[in-house]
């Protein structure tokens, strides 16, 4: 828990909030990390595509949202998920195949949903759940709900038509979605601007639907501006479009280390040291004077110590029985 007493003059801003989406951004970034150590020691099995560098969108978003409200996911979706406030240890069990995770251990990396907190699940295919989340806000609108949903993906899923049609349906029935493009410069190892034609915000304009565009490494910035659209698409307005400029520091999975071939070290180094967004958010916290080092101190430890926990408790838990391997599966 954040001690709040460590905070300086909690009264000027919410202070609280602010440390714990630091707290939430840190939580992904251990739970990334420990994810890659699991990978490189053998003891997970399949790929993994880390989250981390991008951290304040997930947090900024999932923290305007209401626990009834709905988030579909995408194969760099651990953040997601967690943001949405999933459990480390029941997320590391699904990572490694055990019977204690989200899916029972079936869904893996790249398929885990928490129904419980509206996460409608993760997903493989490029732009595969934008169907699903403009299904589920068609699903709030005939129901009369005043939730909302939430679709993240990739700047490489504009690449995919599925996503032009639920837009264009969205915005002609007026449907209560959001649709966060997370634009971390590549699709896999190919830059953006060799893929993707004309600007990235008139293909929704095309449609007529609401557009946004933040600094994705902003949590701050993430947040404010996702709870405007939140208030506009809950009071029926019809749908969103945010753009989030961030960055994945490591490579498009784990097991793409030498990246020269496709971005340099410089780049890379530039987003490391002056667009993390850990330390945008701390370094603002502890220039306005509103929290000292020893919280970020504090709140790492504690973080680090329930990850390992959680870690610990995937490698002990048990397999789902061989009785199950047709069990949740279609045909």
């Amino acid at each position: 828990m954040i001690d709040v007493n460590n905070v300086a003059n909690p009264a000027a801003v919410d202070v609280e909030l602010w440390l714990h989406m630091y707290q939430q951004m840190c939580k992904i970034r251990a739970f990334e990390e420990s994810a890659n150590e699991l990978y490189t020691g053998a003891k997970m099995p399949g790929l993994t595509h880390l989250y981390i560098g991008e951290e304040a969108v997930a947090v900024g978003v999932c923290e305007a949202l209401r626990q009834d409200d709905y988030i579909t996911s995408t194969h760099r979706g651990h953040g997601h998920c967690l943001a949405k406030g999933a459990s480390v240890d029941r997320m590391f069990a699904e990572l490694l195949g055990k019977e204690a995770g989200y899916c029972r251990g079936k869904g893996g990396s790249m398929h885990i949903a928490d129904q419980e907190r509206g996460n409608l699940g993760a997903n493989a295919i490029v732009g595969g759940s934008a169907g699903i989340a403009t299904g589920a806000a068609m699903s709030i609108k005939m129901r009369g709900s005043d939730q909302v949903a939430v679709c993240f993906f990739g700047e490489g899923a504009l690449g995919q038509g599925l996503l032009y049609e639920v837009m264009n349906m969205a915005q002609l029935w007026k449907f209560p979605v959001i649709y966060v493009c997370e634009n971390n410069l590549y699709n896999e190892y190919t830059h953006h601007t060799e893929t993707t034609a004309g600007s990235m915000l008139d293909r929704p304009r095309a449609f007529g639907i609401y557009t946004v565009e933040v600094n994705g490494q902003d949590v701050r910035e993430v947040h404010h501006t996702m709870k405007q659209l939140v208030e506009r698409v809950r009071g029926g307005e019809g749908p969103a479009f945010m753009l989030a400029h961030t960055y994945r520091f490591r490579g498009h999975h784990v097991g793409d280390i030498n990246r020269t071939y496709y971005r340099s070290k410089e780049e890379e180094q530039l987003w490391l040291n002056e667009r993390d967004p850990l330390k945008i958010l701390s370094a603002w916290l502890l220039g306005e004077n509103l929290a000292d080092a020893a919280i970020f101190e504090q709140i790492q430890k504690e973080v680090y110590s329930e990850v390992e926990h959680a870690v610990k408790f995937a490698l002990d838990a048990p397999y789902p029985p061989e009785s199950e391997v047709a069990m949740h599966v279609y045909a």
